[in-house]
C-alpha cells in the first residue's frame, strides 16, 4: 500500500501540452449540412498545405442516390434497416384477395417476402393482379393466390403444409380475413352469431394453428400477427356490432393464450387493432349512412378516418425481427380513437 501511495503524487503531476494558435476561424454547423464560419476567409489565395491535398469538392445532388439505386435493383435489399428485411422469408396473409390483407401483403413483398394469399374468393380483386406483377417485376420476389375459406380446417392445413413442403420453411402470418354484421342485439340470430364466431374467431384460432404447426416443423420459429379491432376495447358509439365487437375482443385473448404456449418454439404472437379504415365496402356504408362520414372521425383525435396503407408499417414490424422482443402485445392504431 505505502508503495502505490507514494506513487500517486506522480501520477497526478500535470502534463503541459503546447497547442498551436488557431490559424483558421471556427466553423458553425447547420442543420442543412452545410459549414459557415465565424469570419469569412480570404477565397482563391490560400495558402496549401504541403504534402496535403484540398478537399474534394461535395457530390452533386442526386450523385449519392444514383449510386444507392445502382447497388440495389429492388427494395427489401440487406442494407437498408436489416431488422425490417424479410428476404427469402415466406409469409401468409388471410383475406388478401382485397382491402386491409391486400395492403399488408403488398408490404411485405416490399420488404422482400414471398407472400401467398389467402382467401375464400374464387378470384382474387384486380388490384391484386397489379401486385403480383409488381413483386415480380420491381420487388425481386413471388406472391401467389390460394383459395381457402378459413372453416374449412382440414383443406386449410393441406394447403399450408403444401406451402412448407414446397419452400422448406414457414415464417410468418397475418391473419385477416373476417366479416362484419351490423344489427342489434335483439335481433341478432344464433346462426350469424355463429358464422361471425366461427369466422373471426375459430377461424384465425385455426389459420394460427396450422401455420405453428409448420414453423414447429421447420424449428425456425416466427411470428404471427392478427388483425383485432379498437372495436375490442371499445364499444363503437353508433355503431350496434356486438357480436363482431365480441369477436375480436377474443381475438385479444387469444393472442395472449397462444403467445404464452408457443413462445418456446420461439414463435411469436401479437395484434393489431386499427380504427375506422376507408375502404369499398365502408365508403358504400357511407352511401346507406351519410352522416357516418362526419361523426366518425370527430371521435378520434387525430379528427380524420384511416386508409389500409396506414397499417403497412404495422405488418412489417410485427413479421420482421424489429419486433423481436414483442409478443402477446396489441397495437391499437386508431387516431386515439379508444383513449379520450
Amino acid at each position: 500500500m505505502t508503495a502505490v501511495a507514494r506513487r500517486l503524487p506522480c501520477a497526478l503531476r500535470l502534463v503541459k501540452v503546447h497547442v498551436p494558435p488557431i490559424s483558421r476561424p471556427l466553423s458553425t454547423s447547420h442543420a442543412f449540412g452545410k459549414t459557415s464560419t465565424l469570419e469569412d476567409p480570404p477565397r482563391g489565395n490560400e495558402p496549401k498545405t504541403p504534402g496535403r491535398e484540398p478537399p474534394a469538392p461535395p457530390p452533386q445532388e442526386g450523385e449519392n442516390l444514383q449510386k444507392n439505386t445502382a447497388s440495389a435493383s429492388f427494395l427489401g435489399t440487406t442494407k437498408r434497416l436489416p431488422e425490417f428485411n424479410l428476404t427469402d422469408k415466406v409469409v401468409l396473409v388471410s383475406g388478401a384477395a382485397r382491402g386491409l390483407g391486400l395492403t399488408q401483403a403488398e408490404a411485405l413483398l416490399e420488404a422482400g417476402a414471398t407472400v401467398y394469399a389467402l382467401d375464400r374468393l374464387p378470384e382474387p380483386s384486380p388490384d391484386f393482379y397489379r401486385v403480383q406483377k409488381r413483386a415480380a417485376e420491381e420487388l425481386g420476389t413471388t406472391f401467389y393466390y390460394r383459395q381457402i375459406d378459413v372453416r374449412d380446417v382440414d383443406g386449410l392445413n393441406k394447403i399450408v403444409a403444401s406451402i412448407g413442403d414446397k419452400h422448406g420453411r414457414m415464417d410468418g402470418l397475418i391473419a385477416a380475413a373476417g366479416i362484419q354484421q351490423e344489427t342489434t342485439a335483439l335481433e341478432y340470430t344464433a346462426k350469424d352469431a355463429n358464422m361471425m364466431f366461427e369466422i373471426n374467431i375459430t377461424g384465425v384460432f385455426m389459420t394460427a394453428q396450422a401455420v405453428a404447426k409448420q414453423m414447429i416443423r421447420f424449428g425456425n420459429g416466427g411470428s404471427i400477427a392478427m388483425i383485432a379491432s379498437m372495436s375490442a376495447h371499445v364499444a363503437n358509439r353508433g355503431l350496434i356490432c356486438p357480436a363482431y365487437n365480441a369477436s375480436k375482443a377474443g381475438v385479444l385473448q387469444l393472442a395472449k393464450n397462444l403467445a404464452s404456449e408457443w413462445g418456446q418454439y420461439g414463435i411469436r404472437v401479437n395484434t393489431i387493432s386499427p380504427g375506422y379504415i376507408v375502404t369499398a365496402m365502408v365508403e358504400e356504408l357511407f352511401r346507406l349512412y351519410p352522416e357516418r362520414r362526419t361523426e366518425w372521425p370527430a371521435q378520434n383525435m387525430l379528427g380524420k378516418l384511416s386508409k389500409p396503407e396506414d397499417f403497412r408499417g404495422a405488418a412489417v414490424f410485427l413479421l420482421s425481427p424489429a419486433s423481436s422482443y414483442m409478443t402477446g402485445a396489441d397495437m391499437r392504431i386508431d387516431g386515439g380513437h379508444a383513449s379520450w
